[in-house]
């Protein structure tokens, strides 16, 4: 029986517009209360790493421009 699990670390994860901003952890993250909640800049870049997890976040293409012509 596992006494902790690790399931965040070392993960690429995929956001869309509905996630920003974006905060790591995430609250589906299994271990949600891993670390301090930090805001992660995604929208300029397309991409962001947690500085506590290294975690690698993604943007989905065009996420950041639907709903807006």
């Amino acid at each position: 029986m596992q006494d902790h699990l690790t399931d965040n670390k070392q993960r690429q994860i995929e956001v869309s517009e509905e996630d920003l901003p974006l905060h790591c952890p995430m609250p589906s993250m299994l271990l949600w209360n891993s670390h301090p909640r930090v805001y992660l800049p995604i929208e300029n870049t397309g991409e962001a790493l947690c500085p506590y997890c290294g975690t690698h976040y993604t943007l989905k293409v065009g996420a950041t421009s639907s709903g807006h012509h």
